[in-house]
Parts: C-alpha cells; structure tokens; sequence
C-alpha cells in the first residue's frame, strides 16, 4: 500500500499532532507500506521544498500568506485548498498513491478533495474542534469553566443582531465568513471516507455539534505514542535534584494555566512547581509567581530530551486544562513514564485517567488542589497510579497498536472501494 500522509506539522520542530503524525507514519513504514508526506505551511512567499526526517520524503508545500489579520486566515483557508489540492492530485498520480490521509485543519479539506478527483479513498484525523470551532478549542469565556454552548462565531463576533452602522456591518460580514469558512470544513469532512476522532469525546461532539457529519463514518482511534522511544530519551541525571511538581504545555487560557499558581497555593505545595512551555499567558504568570509565597520555575519550551527527562524524574504532573482536550499527548507520554497525574476532567481526559486507578480527575480548580496535596502527602498513592498509568498507556496508546488499528481502517476502506 502506499499512503500519502498530508500534515499541518511534522518534525524535527512541531508540537504533540506533528509528532503523532510522525509515529503514524514511522508505524506504516514499519507495516511493510511507503509512505510520502506532505507538510503543510503558510508564509511571506510561495514555494515548495523537499527534505528527509528519519528516512521519511517530506515535501513541504508552502502557500503565500500576508500577515494582515483577517486576510491572512482567507489565504491560509480557502486560497491554500484551492492551490493544494490540485498538487496532491499530481502526487497520488505520479506515486500511484492508494489512500490520503489528512491530519489536521490546513491539510484535511484539500486532501479529500483530491482523493476524491483521484478515485481513491480519503481518511480524516480531528485532533481538536476546527470543524466547529473557527477557533479550535470551544472556548466560550476563560471567566468561567463552561463551554461555548454552539455559538459558530469566532473573537468577538457574538450571535445576535449587528448593530447598525460600519462597525455592524463588519461584524456581520466576519460572522458571515467565519460560517462560510466552517461550513465548507464541515462539508469536507463529510466527504471522507472516514474520519478518525481521537477521543470518544471529541466524536460525540462532532456528531452533536455538526449535523453534516451524521452519515459520516467516525471511528474512534487515540493519538500514537512511543512510550518505547520517549523512555529512551529520558537522561539519567534529573535537570532538577529532588521533589518537585511539574506543568508540560502552552501557556494559554484553554490550557488553565491561569489557575496553575492558585493551585499550588492552596495545596500548600512545598516543592518547586517546575513550569515546562511557553505562550500568551507567561507574563501574566510570572508576575503573579513574583508575589507567591509558591517556590515556581519557568523553564521555557523545551527539546524532546529535556522535557522527557522533566517527566521521568517529576513527582507529580499538574495538569489544569480548562478548554475541551481533545487527547493530550502530554498525559499519555508521562503515564507511559509513570509519572502520577492530577488531571482537570475535560474533553478526552477521561480517555486517558481513570479517577482514583490511573490518576486523579477533579471538575474544579479548588477540587484540583485538594488533588494535588493528596498526591504530595501520599508516597504510596503516587506510585500506585504511577504504575497503573504506564499499564495503561502501553495497552492503549502505543504506537505499534494505535497503528495496527489504522492500518486495518485504510484495508477495510481499500477492500469495499474494489467491491
């Protein structure tokens, strides 16, 4: 078989949804299949490069898009699909590739339609909610816990009726676009042959929240972790000598960073609060760990070594996201580790930590402290959910299953496209 993989990110420098795409695509290989990726970018000038990650051929098709905002995000939509598509259509040809598989919000729409002008099947991985969420994470208000409630407008535009004038008319015709823009993701996604949901989550809210795709096949497939290879990176000097609690991740209100603090506060946490990642929210975080009698440490973004050696040798990781996770790779590399969580319940968490087995869920900042004291005072509780949590990552979540299971959805595609 030979699958074109088209992805938004892929390495050496990506986040969690590159990464997995990368163990997809290690795992097919390794399958006995040839895989051709394609990345995904949108920049000051249009090109198209060529390069080698691991012996993957990685053809990055970069598309012009001005730094206006508004304007950037129609070249980085609906102007990249049009020039997309038609290359991917020229790929599968000149590789006779068998099946596209699209990863992510720049690279899902064109690859279907590709495919579907190729005669070939088309796959779909959602890792988060652009299909009905212009801003990917559902948040209605970082004021308060609660999701949006359905509303398809994005920033400020909220529902109601404009007010008159040129400012009304703007925010109509933005709100007019951004529904324009996610409907034509959600008519893509419902043209393929399968879409892959990485938590059972996020497929019953992309089955209630998009009517489009209710005759949509959606299977529920987790994202790929080598817990294999990420112990492997794993230095054997902790960064930092002793006890300490740990954070991996964005600094960004969906993350709840911006209850992070107030939680090591109110669990009286004596050990160093270590803060792994960087974004928006790092000022703000700062300035309030400057005031804190809390002992908190930024260390910034760092490498896959480095953060894997943070998680190995961590005592606990807090994690207080406050937007729907659709399935963290964060929480899946330090169970593999069996690194003991205290966890927000939010979005595919619940797939990942069962309460009181593989860790701790809480539904509130203040339920999450008590949480995280527990684990403090409790060295048995902290090895008990360590040991559970890396069963249960290597059981579900390695890569060498996650991909068997894909590899079985693209035959089955495949075999009923012949008959």
């Amino acid at each position: 078989m030979t699958i074109l993989l088209v992805t938004d990110a892929f390495p050496p420098v990506c986040g969690g949804s590159g990464w997995s795409t990368f163990e997809l695509a290690r795992g097919l290989r390794a399958r006995g299949h040839a895989v051709l990726v394609v990345k995904v970018l949108a920049g000051s000038s249009a090109m198209e490069t060529e390069a080698t990650y691991d012996g993957l051929r990685v053809i990055e098709f970069q598309a012009y898009a001005p730094g206006l905002p508004g304007v950037r995000n129609y070249f980085k939509n609906e102007r990249l699909y049009a020039r997309l598509a038609p290359r991917l259509e020229q790929l599968i040809a000149a590789h006779q590739i068998d099946i596209v598989h699209g990863q992510h919000v720049l690279s899902v729409p064109p690859s279907v339609e590709a495919a579907r002008r190729a005669g070939i099947p088309s796959v779909a991985t959602v890792r988060d909610y652009w299909p009905i969420c212009y801003r990917s994470d559902l948040m209605h208000t970082t004021r308060t816990l609660a999701w949006c409630p359905g509303c398809s407008h994005a920033a400020a535009v909220q529902a109601g009726r404009p007010t008159i004038g040129v400012h009304g008319l703007a925010m109509m015709l933005i709100a007019k676009y951004l529904r324009s823009n996610l409907d034509r993701k959600q008519r893509a996604l419902a043209s393929a042959d399968a879409v892959i949901a990485v938590s059972s989550t996020l497929a019953a809210d992309l089955k209630a929240r998009a009517p489009l795709l209710a005759a949509t096949r959606i299977d529920v497939i987790p994202n790929p972790v080598n817990a294999d290879a990420v112990r492997a990176r794993v230095l054997p000097q902790p960064l930092l000598a002793g006890d300490y609690a740990l954070y991996v991740g964005k600094l960004a209100p969906n993350k709840g960073t911006q209850h992070l603090i107030g939680v090591a506060e109110r669990a009286h946490l004596d050990w160093p609060l270590v803060i792994v990642g960087d974004g928006p929210d790092r000022a703000m975080l700062e300035r309030e760990a400057a005031t804190s009698e809390s002992d908190v440490r930024f260390v910034g973004w760092q490498d896959p070594v480095q953060t894997a050696t943070w998680m190995a040798h961590a005592s606990m990781l807090i994690f207080p996201s406050h937007g729907p996770e659709s399935l963290s790779r964060v929480l899946i590399e330090a169970s593999g580790l069996g690194l003991p969580i205290a966890a927000m319940r939010t979005g595919g968490t619940g797939d990942i930590i069962t309460d009181e087995v593989t860790g701790l869920l809480s539904a509130t900042p203040d339920e999450l402290a008590r949480d995280v004291k527990r684990l403090r005072n409790d060295g048995e509780l902290r090895r008990r959910l360590g040991k559970a949590a890396a069963l249960n990552a290597r059981d579900r979540f390695d890569a060498s299953a996650v991909v068997a299971r894909i590899d079985a959805l693209y035959t089955s595609l495949l075999g009923a496209q012949r008959t």
